[in-house]
């Protein structure tokens, strides 16, 4: 009769334990055994309870999912209590075969953690996380501000002004100015089309026949709306720059081997958005 062939791992992490990040509580592992398997809460006082428990088993290095930004708190605060932490991507947990039946996903991070099977997903430094959250808030403005654009343009075919026909960007110079005319009461089309940059593409005349107002003055509510979001959103955008530009100075003033790496500026001729 063949016998089956038994591997053993070997443990490379005797001191590790096992966390599955929740949104409403986070269960914790230092062990395979049902006394081994803790359930804390998410608040600060909660942290420090686990970070103490921890410490009573004697863990050193701890690994843990990277489930949306639930964990960002909690790894803040074990890293300040001298643990050893990984963040694992949730795919690397799913994707190694095991039994994974009849355990709690904490012991199985644990258990893998202790196997030394886990690789910790990148983490940038405070700096670079701080323009890395500054960047994706800008983001995010310009998402919402592309998404008051196409609103705006829907209001204004509904009311008959076909300024995207003859502009190319309802936002840039010539646009911009005719829809704040249009918002302040002027709805005659011949006098709108005075607005135009020199530089737009079209005649008077052809945006004079674009822009014929039909009356609503729903779709006109609906459109200072948006106009008043998009402006603000512009607003929020500038800050946000300003805010990086500051914070990449400050940062590279205080490294100097940033210092030397400088890019002289390049005489360009600037092309200014007309439309």
């Amino acid at each position: 009769m063949e016998t089956k062939k038994q591997i053993s791992l070997e443990v490379v992490n005797s001191n590790a334990a096992g966390i599955d990040i929740g949104s409403r509580s986070h269960w914790v592992a230092v062990g395979q055994n049902a006394e081994d398997v803790k359930e804390f809460g998410v608040y600060s006082q909660d942290q420090l309870e686990m970070c103490h428990w921890l410490h009573s088993n004697g863990v050193t290095s701890i690994a843990m999912e990277s489930t949306g930004t639930y964990w960002q708190n909690l790894f803040s605060t074990l890293v300040g209590q001298g643990f050893d932490v990984i963040l694992v991507n949730g795919r690397q947990t799913k994707n190694i075969k095991g039994k994974k039946t009849d355990i709690k996903d904490c012991q199985w991070i644990q258990k893998l953690h202790s196997l030394g099977l886990l690789n910790a997903s990148f983490l940038p430094d405070s700096d670079t996380d701080t323009i890395r959250t500054y960047s994706r808030h800008r983001q995010n403005l310009l998402k919402q501000s592309a998404s008051c654009t196409r609103r705006m343009q829907k209001y204004l075919r509904l009311m008959n002004m076909r300024l995207e026909v003859v502009v190319r960007d309802i936002v840039g110079l010539t646009g911009s100015c005719i829809i704040e005319a249009f918002l302040n009461g002027e709805y005659r089309g011949e006098e709108l089309a005075k607005l135009r940059h020199y530089n737009c593409r079209k005649s008077e005349e052809e945006i004079a026949k674009a822009l014929q107002f039909n009356g609503r003055k729903d779709y006109l509510f609906a459109l200072q709306q948006e106009w008043d979001s998009y402006k603000h959103l512009q607003q929020q955008i500038m800050d946000t720059d300003l805010q990086i530009d500051r914070l990449l100075k400050e940062f590279i003033e205080k490294d100097d081997h940033k210092k030397q790496h400088t890019i002289e500026k390049k005489s360009t001729s600037v092309k200014i958005k007309t439309q």
